[in-house]
């Protein structure tokens, strides 16, 4: 008589498939952000909502001031390139009548200017997000031993410094524009209830003359040369957060500030036929504050500026200023020194102990 097979009716096991790459990757990126959420998007977002309260402050204190101005038959007087007018209670649909083309123009570049300055808010607390998430993005999960858990993932060295990365110089940017758009977006808002009160139409004053959408394209736009701007500083900065036994934050500013002083000190650019300025300007800068939006600005091929008012924002920050820095060597050079820091922190993540 055979044997009976037990495992007859059970179905045969099946291998269980790779885990591919880019699903990986996806996953620690999710990790970096449920870990950082604070920084990444509710402090860009509260940056904007406490521009948004102190502009609505300043707005009220403007108008109780306004009020106080007026003469005693309760008119204003506004001086436009057509002559200088009174206006009844601040009637502002008596100043669109009376606006020349040359003062839309002015005034739509001045509203533009004020859409750059509300969404500059999220934008600084970007900054200082990505400079303190970097520089404790490797030392802390040494710090609180958190590394040998992650160690023990079948995830490379290399995968989680890479994420790390593209937090910094992708999530982080995409997040902090967002937030600069939507607090936009409410000063308009704002802006347009005022001028609504006073009898204006806040299209032809403000959404007409000005251009929110290009101010939005222009930010949106700006995102991967932040990216590349930022390597040296981000490379820098992961750099001395897997290297640093304790306090990095004291070494990163400490070893440039001291380069810098030592070279100025004994004049050792003069070796290059350079200015002390140029190292200060080209490294001790681009490895601690290239991390600040802008910065690249420096770098753009602006050209020759025609005007001198408020329309002249767009000849300065448009599409052609901001990717003409990619023909620039001080991007590549600074972006290829910071791979290189980036390597050499997969490097020591590798060997370094959770000490």
């Amino acid at each position: 008589m055979n044997a009976l097979d037990l495992n007859a009716d059970r179905p045969a096991p099946r291998a269980v498939a790779a885990v591919h790459p880019t699903h990986t990757f996806r996953l620690l990126l999710r990790r970096e952000f449920w870990e950082h959420r604070g920084g990444f998007l509710w402090a860009p977002l509260l940056a904007g909502a406490i521009f948004l309260l102190l502009a609505t402050m300043g707005i009220g204190v403007g108008e109780l001031a306004a009020r106080r101005v007026m003469d005693s038959n309760n008119n204003a007087m506004i001086s436009t390139d057509g002559g200088n007018f009174r206006l009844n209670g601040l009637d502002l649909s008596k100043l669109t009548e009376k606006l020349s083309s040359e003062d839309v123009r002015e005034l739509g570049g001045a509203v533009d200017g004020l859409l750059f300055m509300a969404g500059s808010w999220p934008l600084i607390v970007l900054a200082f997000v990505v400079f303190f998430y970097c520089l404790g993005s490797l030392y802390d999960e040494r710090k609180d031993r958190s590394v040998l858990f992650w160690k023990s993932l079948p995830v490379s060295d290399g995968q989680t410094v890479l994420s790390k990365v593209a937090s910094a110089t992708l999530t982080a940017p995409i997040l902090a524009v967002a937030a600069s758009l939507a607090t936009m977006l409410g000063f308009l808002v704002i802006l347009s209830v005022v001028v609504l009160i006073h009898g204006g139409n806040p299209i032809t004053l403000l959404w007409g003359p000005g251009s929110p959408l290009k101010v939005a394209l222009n930010m949106l736009a700006g995102i991967p040369i932040y990216a590349l701007w930022a390597l040296p500083t981000v490379g820098w900065l992961m750099l001395c957060s897997s290297w640093a036994r304790s306090k990095p934050f004291l070494w990163a500013i400490m070893i440039p500030l001291f380069a810098g002083i030592f070279v100025s000190w004994f004049d050792l650019m003069q070796l290059f036929n350079l200015e002390s300025g140029w190292f200060w300007k080209n490294v001790v800068a681009r490895s601690l504050v290239s991390v600040f939006p802008g910065g690249w600005i420096d770098a753009a091929n602006i050209g020759e500026i025609h005007g001198d008012g408020p329309s002249v924002i767009h000849e300065v920050i448009n599409l052609r200023t901001m990717y003409s820095v990619l023909g620039s060597a001080q991007l590549w050079i600074g972006a290829a020194a910071g791979a290189a820091m980036i390597f050499a922190s997969v490097r020591l993540r590798r060997w370094r102990d959770e000490g």
